[in-house]
């Protein structure tokens, strides 16, 4: 846990410095109090014993008086100083927590958003959401109780038997002390040894609900459309029961802490009491039976401090496992290697607008079979590729490396005639608009979804980039400035789709990937928006991957995808007369009369 302290600024190590010197002095108030308490109960006890025997005298009542008033009055003060002491530590160890979490959700974020597609699957999403929200969570519960105790409770219980040792009468109760700390230790170990398998089980399943509800609703729509209710519901009762039974579990085992405390506690203090009736009891003079019963009571006081102060390390022991366990869980994620990285130098590049394939081979994570097998192309700047292939040929995949979401096994993939392994991310980039196969928008408005691509937009930016994606007429009804609610759900399929292409194209890239981003457009709008793009972005170089062939009819290249490999490359008619796996999906779609005359 120690190492996420990094992620917080170095002043804050100032809150913990005054946190210390706060609690040092609530420390020191409260075990100062049963000694003031002593000196009243001695006072009063000699002066009740003097009065008895008859030979107390005025001088001696008025210095006993003044003595207790004034104890009385430190008293007063010690009380004073240790709330206040408390409140403040309170205080600043609330605020050096949330700040810490504040730091530290921040770095997990930002390292989140460093993470190529590949580290993104290795944790999952849920995961990550669980790790950046649950866990970071438990991690400041943590250091807020570790922060207010840790410091005091080795104090209470270390101070408290110096000072409960020293009394007179301490040698006839010492073993009370030493049985009520063999007792609060055995009922912590036994607790510590039942619930701290329990908190790993209980984030992993935390992750899993958070799965199955996320799944739940992304995927509203197909549920109910499939009548599959019940088969989800019974889904999540099953992640729900088992996190509730597990967390009823531990609950239950801490349960059993607070009462066991109390009856530690009350135990010692009933023993002391008997334990100290007999020992004043046996003492003949009343004077010294005062001092003794006075001496009783003050060991009674230090006994339930040093109690306290163990019941504090028992409580720090208790929370502290589940904070490693959450601790750990985040520093996987912080001290992850991320898998695709910038160059110290980056290459200047000698061409603009060109991407080549040298070799390529590529698989995900620790995959056996490559997804893509020895792709080898290249295409000119202002030229269209197009890709096309079966489900799972590898066409996704392809185009994901041309903006390196993913790195290659083997072989090379070359931007503007430089490998992609030599250019910023950043910069690389800049050069693509990529529209990807599932649309996205942001909540906010149409115009802030469009400022993704290029922030400082201008009304002339977004009606260019409108008109070329076929979405001007649905946008200047409701506005640059209509909601946008998460997801998009506010509008349709094809309209999200169009609002996609528009934020790629306004940031007027060198290279436009289209990941099959015409699927949810009527042919009309589709043929409309690829005249657009040729006609205004010529020098533009366009890949697109289609399962029309009408939309890749007139591309300048054609790749043909089957199970990973290149089973065809060239221009449309080449390929309807020589690839076979072309030729199937193209009268699949047209005749043989419409392909000859498109």
């Amino acid at each position: 846990m120690f190492k996420l302290f990094k992620y917080t600024k170095k002043i804050y190590a100032l809150i913990v410095v005054l946190i210390i010197a706060l609690v040092a002095t609530q420390v020191f108030c409260d075990m100062t109090l049963p000694e003031r308490m002593q000196d009243i109960l001695k006072n009063a006890s000699v002066v009740s014993a003097l009065k008895e025997q008859g030979i107390l005298t005025d001088p001696i009542l008025e210095e006993a008086k003044a003595n207790i008033w004034q104890n009385a009055l430190y008293m007063v003060l010690l009380g004073l100083g240790s709330v206040c002491s408390t409140i403040l530590v309170c205080f600043f160890s609330a605020k050096f927590a949330a700040n810490f979490s504040y730091g530290l959700r921040r770095a997990v974020y930002k390292k989140v958003e460093n993470f190529s597609l590949a580290e993104i699957d290795k944790f999952s999403t849920s995961s990550l959401i669980t790790r950046s929200t649950n866990d970071v969570m438990q991690v400041q519960m943590v250091v807020n109780m570790v922060l207010r105790m840790a410091v005091a409770a080795p104090i209470y219980a270390i101070y408290g038997i110096i000072k409960a040792v020293s009394i007179q009468t301490s040698s006839q109760l010492s073993v009370v002390i030493i049985c009520a700390i063999v007792a609060l230790v055995l009922l912590v170990f036994t607790i510590f040894i039942i619930v701290i398998p329990k908190f790993n089980i209980i984030q992993k399943l935390t992750d899993r609900l958070n799965l199955v509800t996320r799944e739940n609703l992304t995927g509203l729509r197909v549920v109910r459309a499939s009548n599959a209710q019940l088969k989800e519901e019974i889904k999540f009762r099953e992640a729900n029961d088992n996190i509730t039974k597990n967390n009823i579990f531990v609950n239950r085992v801490f349960s059993i802490f607070s009462p066991g405390m109390q009856i530690i506690m009350n135990m010692a203090s009933l023993i002391i009491l008997w334990v100290g009736g007999f020992i004043v009891y046996e003492i003949s003079t009343t004077t010294a039976q005062a001092e003794a019963f006075s001496s009783i009571f003050t060991f009674q006081q230090y006994t339930m401090l040093i109690v306290m102060g163990f019941m504090q390390l028992t409580m720090i022991v208790v929370l502290v496992p589940r904070g490693i366990v959450s601790a750990r869980r985040i520093n996987e994620i912080l001290e992850s290697n991320t898998l695709i990285n910038d160059p110290e130098v980056e290459t200047k590049p000698n061409e603009v607008g060109t991407i080549e394939f040298k070799n390529v081979n590529f698989t995900y994570g620790d995959g056996k079979e490559d997804v893509l097998e020895n792709i080898n192309f290249k295409i000119n700047k202002g030229e269209t590729l197009a890709i096309i292939g079966g489900t799972g040929s590898g066409k996704s995949s392809l185009v994901n490396l041309i903006a390196r979401f993913y790195d290659v096994k083997s072989g090379e993939v070359l931007v503007d005639g430089v490998n992609v392994k030599n250019i910023k991310q950043e910069t690389l980039r800049d050069k693509i608009g990529f529209v990807p196969q599932k649309a996205v928008l942001f909540s906010g408005t149409i115009r802030s979804n469009l400022a993704f691509g290029k922030p400082n937009l201008n009304d002339d930016d977004i009606s260019y980039a409108l008109d070329i994606a076929q979405a001007s007429e649905f946008v200047k009804e409701i506005g640059y400035d209509a909601p946008v609610a998460q997801g998009g759900t506010n509008f349709s399929g094809g309209q999200k789709q169009r609002l996609c292409i528009a934020r790629a194209i306004i940031k007027r890239p060198e290279i436009l990937v289209f990941d099959d981003s015409f699927s949810a457009l009527d042919l009309k709008t589709d043929q409309k928006l690829r005249e657009a793009l040729n006609e205004k972005t010529k020098g533009t170089t366009n890949v697109i991957v289609a399962q029309r062939i009408g939309t890749i009819l007139h591309a300048d290249k054609i790749i043909v995808l089957d199970d990973g490999k290149m089973v065809g490359y060239g221009r449309h008619e080449e390929l309807l007369k020589n690839c076979p796996v072309y030729q199937e999906i193209a009268y699949s779609q047209f005749s043989k009369e419409e392909l000859e005359n498109a």
